[in-house]
């Protein structure tokens, strides 16, 4: 009788454990394009539990504000230090050292900060000591390498293929993949998008950097800028431009405050988290001081405090002030939108100045 000659890939099915193995793996792969459903992952709750359970607490990289595996916006109006404090949050992750006042759980690791901002110079001025005798910079702060600043090259080339914005996300991917970084910090948003205060313009955005932190598993802050906003009254999540969809695809957010107390104050406050409890809210915020003790600028803990202390005081002339300057405005053909988006006040807030000055006529 002649022998059956069994092919090569299955000669080691020949064994009992291998075959065994084998089933268990198609049956495995059976069950996962069952639970697949187009865009749908579909899992019992049990299920995903037991999937949790292999994935590890995400850790701390700037106290309660912002952990590992988060897309998390830090916003605030313009010249209020954002810059400020996330250099010093990367500084802080490169080198394992905590901020005083503020956690930090994770290892030190790689930092990608892509700083659409300041110049080179510009970013020389705020880690160095300036020598007014010599016209010089000198003492510079040391940060460590593993602190990778990255800015636009001037004399780089966008492929007539490709549009700007394509390319951009394509370099930015490449320092990804090159460095093998897991954290990065955008500054600011609006580089990879030029407008965000739109919804349609955000979800494009959001998207790519979610698809971004998955492919990567990476951590991600990015910071923004806010429209004009009232500073008599606390931030909230609709001073965020574009709010409504930023807002909704972060994983966390968190803002900073001038207090009317002293200009060199600052209040950092959360707006959203969903790894731990909303401790830094209205009634208890963090207050900071902006110094540069040498060569090195940066956010100073101070203490806690409720945000109606650094909040400006309107008086009644202020008010009335305001109420006839809207009304002004809405004889102009202005829409209370507009005009709310001016002052920095929600439209309902509008309605009521105009209706109260209009009582007043």
């Amino acid at each position: 009788m002649k022998a059956i000659k069994i092919s090569p890939q299955f000669e080691d099915l020949q064994q009992p454990e291998t075959f065994t193995n084998h089933i268990q793996d198609l049956q495995k792969e059976l069950e996962i394009k069952k639970q697949n459903k187009g865009l749908f992952k579909v899992k019992t709750a049990n299920e995903w539990l037991e999937l949790a359970k292999t994935s590890p607490i995400p850790e701390m990289l700037f106290g309660e504000f912002w952990h590992e595996g988060e897309i998390s916006i830090l916003f605030s109006d313009s010249n209020l230090g954002k810059s400020i404090l996330s250099v010093q949050i990367a500084d802080s992750i490169s080198k394992g050292q905590q901020i005083p006042g503020f956690r930090l759980e994770a290892k030190k690791q790689p930092v990608l900060y892509f700083d659409f901002e300041l110049s080179a110079k510009q970013f020389e001025v705020r880690y160095s000591i300036k020598n007014e005798a010599q016209k010089v910079f000198e003492h510079h702060y040391s940060f460590d390498d593993n602190f990778k600043r990255i800015e636009i090259n001037p004399d780089a080339e966008v492929p007539i293929e490709k549009s700007f914005e394509e390319y951009l996300n394509q370099s930015l991917e490449q320092s990804i993949i090159e460095t093998e970084a897991k954290i990065l910090i955008i500054d600011n948003i609006t580089y990879l998008k030029n407008e965000t205060e739109r919804s349609k313009d955000a979800l494009p955005l959001m998207k790519y950097l979610k698809a971004l932190k998955s492919k990567y598993e990476l951590s991600i802050l990015a910071l923004a800028h806010t429209p004009k906003r009232d500073l008599s009254r606390p931030i909230t999540q609709n001073d965020l431009g574009g709010s409504k969809m930023l807002y909704n695809f972060i994983d966390s957010c968190f803002a900073i405050g001038q207090s009317n107390t002293d200009k060199n104050l600052r209040y950092i406050k959360q707006i959203k988290a969903r790894n731990t409890a909303m401790i830094y809210d209205t009634e208890n915020v963090i207050v900071c001081l902006i110094d540069k003790p040498y060569n090195f600028l940066a956010f100073e803990f101070i203490d806690f405090g409720a945000e109606r202390e650094h909040l400006k005081q309107l008086t009644e002339k202020d008010q009335q002030s305001k109420v006839s300057e809207a009304l002004e405005l809405k004889k102009q053909g202005l829409s209370n939108v507009q005009i709310a988006k001016q002052f920095g006040v929600s439209e309902g807030a509008i309605r009521k100045w105009i209706k109260k000055g209009a009582e007043n006529e």
